[in-house]
């Protein structure tokens, strides 16, 4: 009753029941499927966009000067700040909500920090529901933001419909930026701090990049120095033509048809994951303990453990 009376008020808008239950689905609480069923058919409607970098690059500030952009629209807006978990108490360390404290009494304006939880793509399955979430509850456009932590960050292109890259003047070898996957995700490249010398070389240096690159968009490149405001107009714009060509395009719905089906392949694994280390957690226990004695290799236990979870399902 609980959990359906928090649904009804997350149609509602109510930003603490929102927060609450972004809470439970961090916590992964069983019960909380149904609900998520009452909020999906809400969905469909917002468009993501996911700000990733190096860390350093301004991101939060840039997020924080696109909030104001969209709302200048009448838009309401939320943001997903995916913190690096902390390593005392497993929560989000909550740097990007202090640095956007100025929309903390729009009431038009949602933001949480997520933690990543040791997830190496900086994105755990609790991003995705997040997003859910958020739409249910009639935000017009979410914002994810995340940790900036290298090649893994090109996860982010999975999550959103529109995938930013900040760099900065002087963003070093860009040949190592190519092995991180940056230039193969970027849907739009951003230079910002382009105040500082060496903006022009290094917007440049990615023009002559994307210029080898074969593909049917090519990231448009934009200068800002977030920390006056400067450029976020026209990063805003930049975003929503790609938005208009992936719809003519019909790049949009094939984009999150691939995407659902990632977010249904991770539930299934995050669901064998919690029988493994919940219900089979003797037995992983044991299993850890032959394969460290060499006695089997992870693969046996692995498939021990497989027979296992199939099994009890036979008897269920």
């Amino acid at each position: 009753m609980e959990l359906q009376s928090l649904a009804e008020r997350v149609f509602r808008g109510d930003p603490r029941a929102m927060g609450r239950l972004i809470s439970l689905i961090e916590d992964g609480v069983p019960a909380i499927g149904p609900v998520m069923h009452e909020l999906y058919v809400r969905t469909g409607h917002v468009y993501s966009v996911g700000v990733t970098g190096a860390p350093g690059a301004g991101k939060s500030t840039l997020t924080e000067r696109l909030i104001a952009e969209v709302r200048r629209y009448k838009a309401r807006v939320g943001v997903l700040a995916i913190d690096p978990t902390s390593p005392f108490s497993g929560g989000a360390l909550l740097g990007d909500r202090v640095r956007m404290q100025g929309h903390a009494t729009d009431r038009g304006v949602f933001i949480r920090s997520m933690a990543t939880r040791g997830h190496l793509g900086g994105l755990s399955l609790a991003t995705f529901e997040a997003m859910h979430v958020l739409e249910a509850a009639g935000i017009d456009a979410v914002i994810v933001e995340t940790v900036g932590v290298g090649q893994a960050e090109v996860e982010i292109a999975d999550a959103c419909d529109t995938t930013v890259v900040v760099v900065n003047p002087g963003w070093g070898d860009a040949i190592q930026t190519a092995k991180a996957g940056l230039l193969e995700v970027a849907d739009i490249f951003v230079v910002n701090k382009a105040d500082r010398p060496g903006a022009r070389e290094t917007t440049q240096e990615l023009t002559r990049m994307l210029e080898l690159a074969e593909a049917d968009w090519r990231p448009e490149i934009v200068q800002t120095i977030a920390t006056k405001g400067e450029g976020i107009e026209q990063l805003w714009t930049a975003i929503e033509k790609h938005h208009v060509w992936q719809d003519e395009t019909g790049r949009l719905e094939s984009r999150r048809r691939a995407r659902t089906q990632r977010e249904i392949k991770r539930i299934v694994a995050e669901r064998y994951r919690r029988r493994v280390e919940e219900e089979l957690a003797p037995m992983l226990s044991e299993m850890t303990h032959e394969v460290a004695a060499r006695r089997i290799d992870p693969y046996e236990a692995a498939d021990l453990l497989m027979d296992a979870i199939e099994k009890d399902d036979q008897v269920m």
